[in-house]
């Protein structure tokens, strides 16, 4: 292995070299596997035991060295024209890797038909999403765009917007779409802010997650992907149930 190819593989721990490059890392063997079977152009694989300790040591983005690393070519989902009937999530500025990745894996599980997120919302190939996503990162289908755009799109297919809100309705008693016949999109707000204003104007339907017991102090407010993960629960719920 090069002292070039080590320093190239190094400098896209940074933002800025994935950006001009195009490429991202993913390690371990279960990560390198799922990306060999996600139709993803993986650029190169390093094995520990074929170029030893020290360079790996050298190229781990992670606390100790992996026993595989490969580089991979970024790919986002382009948009589409019209929106099509399905289930999607829009991220409005999550700007937390963990809760980032969470929430794509969250995405992967409830076959969630895609993720719009906001520009400002942290970078997908962020190596701490990468890892956080556990292989979801190379299934769901993602793609940044200005909601304020995007929303207004939803609207004039006569699809329905949902966020969560405190002064929202009780999810479990309120009218959902499942996104059978027309798109419905839920957004997720930004952890310390929640739904920002431009954006809380273009739902159609405010949401609250009740906690339990009622009337009980409780927590402030839910981690960003836990109500992601509450949320889209109970619209597969509400599917299942038609």
């Amino acid at each position: 292995m090069t002292a070039s190819e080590i320093k190239q593989i190094k400098a896209l721990a940074q933002k800025k070299y994935r950006d001009e490059s195009g490429l991202f890392v993913v390690e371990g063997e279960k990560m390198v596997a799922e990306a060999l079977e996600s139709g993803f152009v993986v650029e190169k694989i390093y094995r520990i035991e074929e170029i030893g300790r020290e360079a790996m040591s050298r190229i781990t983005q992670l606390s100790s060295p992996s026993p595989v690393l490969a580089v991979l070519r970024q790919r986002f989902s382009e948009p589409s024209g019209k929106m099509a009937p399905g289930l999607y999530l829009a991220l409005d500025a999550i700007r937390d890797p963990g809760n980032l990745g969470t929430i794509i894996r969250i995405a992967d599980w409830f076959g969630i038909d895609g993720v719009i997120a906001s520009p400002d919302t942290v970078e997908l190939y962020n190596p701490k999403v990468v890892q956080a996503t556990m292989g979801a990162v190379f299934r769901v289908k993602f793609q940044y765009r200005d909601l304020t755009e995007f929303l207004p799109e939803v609207l004039a297919c006569d699809g329905d917007v949902y966020g969560t809100f405190l002064d929202g309705e009780n999810i479990y008693g309120s009218r959902i779409s499942t996104g059978e016949d027309s798109p419905a999109v839920i957004v997720i707000g930004n952890e310390s802010n929640g739904i920002s204003e431009e954006v809380a104007d273009l739902v159609t339907d405010s949401l609250f997650i009740p906690p339990y017991p009622d009337g009980v102090r409780s927590s402030e407010s839910l981690n960003a992907a836990v109500a992601t993960a509450i949320t889209v629960a109970e619209f597969r719920r509400r599917l299942h149930l038609e």
